[in-house]
């Protein structure tokens, strides 16, 4: 009975895994049900689950999908999330803002990103990546920047003219008068 429930569990991990664009694995040694409840919670407003996996199975169900596990990536209590890529920056960012990670409790094993196996430094660096929303404004502000320099460059002889002007108006000169066509 146990070889089926877990050949149940492998076939559905590896299903869940194969439709993951991003997968964060962490390791959660000394989280109290409090710390963890706190990191699920967490993950869930972004509509991201935690689960805590089996080693074996985990491992089994990454090498159905086709990928070579490293040894070290499953070692000792681990848990994963999975999800699009854009969720799966989101639980590197969530996991690394949380107590329990400053704490020394969780710390990033690895993942998966768009097919590729990430290490624990990859991983990290998915927390420092920028949200879409700030992406978007940044593009806003090159874009806009851009429209405001070239405005300011094709107005500059006009208002330069327009002070050669006002400046001989306030000094009383009058203005050349353009030369008539006789």
């Amino acid at each position: 009975m146990p070889n089926l429930i877990n050949e149940i569990i492998v076939r559905q991990l590896s299903d869940e895994f194969a439709r993951a664009e991003g997968l964060v694995i962490v390791s959660v040694n000394g989280l109290t049900v409090a710390e963890t409840e706190t990191l699920r919670d967490s993950l869930a407003e972004r509509g991201v689950r935690l689960r805590v996996v089996r080693n074996r199975l985990a491992r089994m169900a990454l090498e159905k999908r086709g990928l070579t596990v490293p040894d070290d990536l499953f070692l000792g209590n681990v848990a994963c999330a999975w999800g699009t890529s854009e969720e799966a920056i989101g639980v590197a960012k969530i996991v690394k803002e949380s107590p329990a990670r400053k704490a020394g409790k969780v710390a990033f094993k690895g993942g998966l990103f768009e097919g590729a196996l990430l290490d624990q430094r990859a991983v990290a660096a998915l927390a420092e990546l920028p949200t879409k929303d700030q992406l978007r404004a940044q593009m806003l502000g090159v874009i806009s920047g851009l429209a405001r320099s070239i405005a300011t460059l094709l107005q500059a002889p006009i208002s330069s003219l327009a002070r050669v002007l006002q400046a001989r108006a306030d000094k009383g000169e009058p203005a050349a008068a353009p030369a008539a066509d006789a």
